[in-house]
């Protein structure tokens, strides 16, 4: 163990992010990139763009399960998870690669059909991303104690991860996608294979104990976690089809004489705009908005601010500028999603199977991708004003909104954090 790790310095935690980071460096890629490079390069229809992520998401209905399952029990190259870590990370590198070049991979293999390959390379670099996410989040469990240090872990991840993600988005906006996508390229393999040089993980995993108040260690609040795991899928069905589509809501009702490249661009910068409120907010208005209300109401709220945001989309997003505005709105709803229901959610579950339960629970995210692609594209393609995209959207937020209201707060002691009850 490096003298970094045993005093638990600065450098340490910034290392120790890095592997969470090149994961969601590849998935603002993919969000960026996807769609846009299917869409204007190999000319694929709206439909046909959902079917290519869809392909991911089928995949990672089971890679999130197998893998946090086998990433709790496995142990091989000097790791638990350092192998899915390095296997997710180099893999996801080459299918970044591999995106800008459908086109040259088919003439290699001496066929015209990209819509089959765009959907293999898809199915690989999504499957590359499920294999690694939930490892380099267990393994910050891992390494760092319990209480201040662990949190600390968490925060320095979710911050450089955020953002190197907003930086992702400028890139595109001002270099270009293809620029972004080999920067991808580069980083993604970088901060997988680097970092675990520096980590040193234990052979074997403690038992955490349990805390005062909070579920006791090997129960699991069932009832509950499924709540949480239905609320946010819905919170993901809306987000996911504003990532797939945004594209041809854009392509519509931006002024006529922007080019693939300009669209691009918005797309971009609004997703910077929507990346940097996601990361900035949590720590400075979530978390003490969650200390005062309790982090299932605070959540709830913030869902709702993000419905409204959808919709005012709908009627006054008709302009790059607007466009741009309406996403900070959003971006309030999404910094609550990619922060709150993990906290809500881990203490419901047995933590000693941590890895188990976060594969189980990021099917709310991947089956939502899947619904989003294979059955609301359909409609989209079908729909002559695109601004259905944010109808859908919002209507799926407010739906979200409404079940979380069945989900209890957590009681500490004989304060309950929050309006819930107990358990």
């Amino acid at each position: 163990m490096l003298d970094m790790q045993r005093k638990m310095t600065n450098m340490f935690y910034v290392i120790l992010s890095l592997p969470s980071t090149a994961m969601g460096f590849a998935l603002c890629v993919q969000i960026s990139a996807l769609s846009w490079i299917m869409s204007t390069k190999y000319h694929l229809n709206i439909e046909e763009v959902g079917f290519v992520w869809a392909s991911g998401p089928i995949a990672g209905i089971l890679g999130q399960v197998i893998v946090g399952l086998a990433s709790d029990n496995a142990w091989f190259w000097g790791g638990r998870r350092r192998p899915f870590i390095l296997i997710g990370g180099i893999l996801a590198s080459l299918m970044l690669f591999a995106l800008p070049n459908v086109d040259v991979i088919g003439a290699a293999l001496g066929t015209t059909q990209l819509l089959f390959i765009g959907i293999a390379v898809a199915l690989l670099l999504d499957l590359s991303i499920n294999v690694s996410f939930n490892p380099t989040r267990s393994i910050i469990a891992d390494v760092t104690p319990e209480g201040e240090k662990r949190t600390k872990g968490y925060t320095w991840m979710q911050t450089i991860s955020g953002m190197f993600g907003v930086i992702a988005y400028l890139i595109g906006a001002w270099l270009g996608n293809y620029t972004l996508i080999y920067v991808g390229v580069f980083l993604v393999l970088a901060f997988s294979i680097v970092p675990i040089f520096f980590i040193k993980e234990s052979r074997e995993l403690h038992q955490a104990t349990a805390d005062t108040g909070t579920i006791p260690t090997g129960t699991t609040d069932l009832g509950q976690f499924v709540r949480i795991c239905i609320a946010h899928a819905f919170s993901w069905l809306g987000v996911q089809t504003m990532f797939v589509y945004m594209f041809a809501y854009a392509k519509q009702v931006l002024p006529t004489n922007t080019d693939d490249q300009s669209i691009g661009q918005v797309i971009a910068i609004s997703f910077a705009v929507l990346n940097t409120v996601g990361f900035i907010f949590p720590v400075t208005a979530l978390e003490p908005l969650a200390e005062r209300l309790g982090r299932v109401r605070t959540h709830l709220l913030a869902l709702v601010v993000m419905s409204i945001g959808y919709f005012g989309i709908v009627f006054w997003g008709k302009s790059a500028v607007s466009l741009y505005v309406l996403m900070v709105v959003v971006g309030i709803g999404w910094a609550a999603v990619v922060s709150l229901p993990f906290a809500i959610m881990t203490e419901k579950v047995d933590k000693s199977r941590m890895g188990l339960f976060m594969g189980i629970f990021n099917l709310s995210v991947v089956l939502p991708q899947l619904a989003a692609s294979l059955f609301v594209g359909k409609f989209i393609q079908a729909a002559p004003d695109k601004s259905l995209i944010f109808i859908v959207a919002g209507v799926s937020l407010a739906i979200s909104a409404g079940l979380w209201l069945f989900v209890k707060e957590v009681q500490t002691g004989t304060k309950v954090q929050g309006g819930g009850g107990a358990h």
